[in-house]
């Protein structure tokens, strides 16, 4: 009942704030500030002035948003010790992506060379010296 009264006289005041705007001449901000001035009427009328009132004074609702904020604490908890339980630092992480890059090559691959490469016309034949018996073993491997 006092906020519907509170709501009522800020709402009156605008008003008169607005008539005092518009008899100078100024009507665009006079009808700004009905607009304003109207809010805190329409909040009453519509009960959610009322409903905000219930839940700042119930302790229930408070018991509520502790419980809700006890649930978001434990979640991040356990968020946190996953973490660390696998490593997963941001530093190890980042690490962990360069050694896959690394990785990604041969082991005795070397590094391209950027002088200028052979002829596109003709492709090279093997010599009858070079050893193919690794290939040969990784394709018996895989039954090839």
């Amino acid at each position: 009942m006092l906020t519907s009264t509170i709501c009522a006289a800020v709402s009156a005041a605008g008003l008169g704030i607005a008539a005092l705007t518009a008899y100078r001449k100024r009507f665009l901000a006079a009808t700004r500030i009905a607009a304003f001035s109207l809010v805190p009427i329409g909040l009453v009328l519509t009960g959610i002035v009322d409903w905000l009132t219930d839940v700042v004074l119930k302790p229930s609702v408070w018991a509520g948003f502790g419980i809700l904020a006890l649930s978001a604490l434990l979640f991040l908890v356990t968020r946190v010790a996953e973490r660390r339980r696998l490593g997963g630092g941001r530093k190890e992480r980042r690490a962990a992506e360069a050694g896959a890059q690394r990785d990604a090559l041969a082991p005795g691959a070397s590094a391209p060379s950027l002088g200028p490469g052979r002829p596109q016309g003709k492709a090279r034949k093997p010599a009858d010296g070079e050893d193919f018996s690794d290939i040969e073993a990784i394709l018996k491997k895989h039954g090839i």
